[in-house]
């Protein structure tokens, strides 16, 4: 694009906030930062030199896809992809939410719901999710078989129980208790939204939400 080696340096140097962007989303994966910027900058230096000026397109429109590429080219070469010990620990603490959740509601928890009771972003909770995926090929082996791949799936059955039970244990709590948990995780409700339905504090809310969880766990075990 640029022939003179300056106005090329020049060139490369202010659109150096685009490797920025684009590194600063893989934070935490198991790479060092500098790492990811020395990728990225082999990717704005390729973007640099291939980009044609005559297409219409926008530089940082073409540059961003290939900066990414020369990023995730880093974690591929590198091997698995590496997760950071905290954000291993954070993906234990939100598999346990999650589950005490399900146990209790019989409902899967939004991201808002998990992020407020781990009290964690919502971003850290998007990345501890995802790291704890495993990687998984759809793909046969050998792509001339016709075969398909069985994915486990959780038992029909199983759930409609679980569901069962838990309205059953929900009958036995008092109204106001009930509708304290259908607000919070059926309605999606804010512990702030609530207590504005209930007319009371989120303080409150939120103490007497854990008493009740305690014993709907206790019940449903004992079931």
């Amino acid at each position: 694009m640029v022939s003179d080696k300056t106005r090329r340096d020049a060139f490369i140097e202010q659109n150096l906030g685009l490797v920025h962007a684009c590194a600063g989303r893989f934070r935490g994966r198991g790479i060092e930062y500098d790492d990811l910027y020395s990728a990225g900058c082999m990717g704005l230096v390729k973007a640099c030199d291939n980009f044609d000026e005559s297409r219409g397109v926008c530089f940082s429109t073409y540059a961003v896809p290939v900066i990414l590429g020369e990023i995730k080219k880093l974690f591929r070469d590198s091997g698995t992809v590496k997760v950071s010990r905290s954000l291993k620990e954070l993906g234990m603490r939100v598999q346990a939410a999650r589950e005490h959740h399900m146990k209790v509601c019989g409902t899967e928890p939004t991201l808002s719901q998990l992020a407020e009771e781990l009290n964690e972003p919502t971003e850290n909770i998007t990345l501890a999710i995802q790291a704890a995926q495993p990687a998984m090929s759809l793909t046969p082996e050998n792509e001339e078989e016709d075969r398909q791949m069985d994915i486990p799936v959780e038992s029909p059955e199983e759930a409609l129980a679980e569901r069962i039970s838990l309205e059953e244990v929900l009958h036995t709590l008092p109204e106001q208790d009930r509708q304290l948990i259908r607000l919070r995780f059926y309605g999606n409700k804010t512990q702030s939204e609530t207590a504005k339905v209930l007319h009371t504090t989120q303080v409150q809310i939120s103490r007497r939400e854990r008493k009740i969880l305690v014993q709907l766990r206790r019940r449903l075990l004992e079931d």
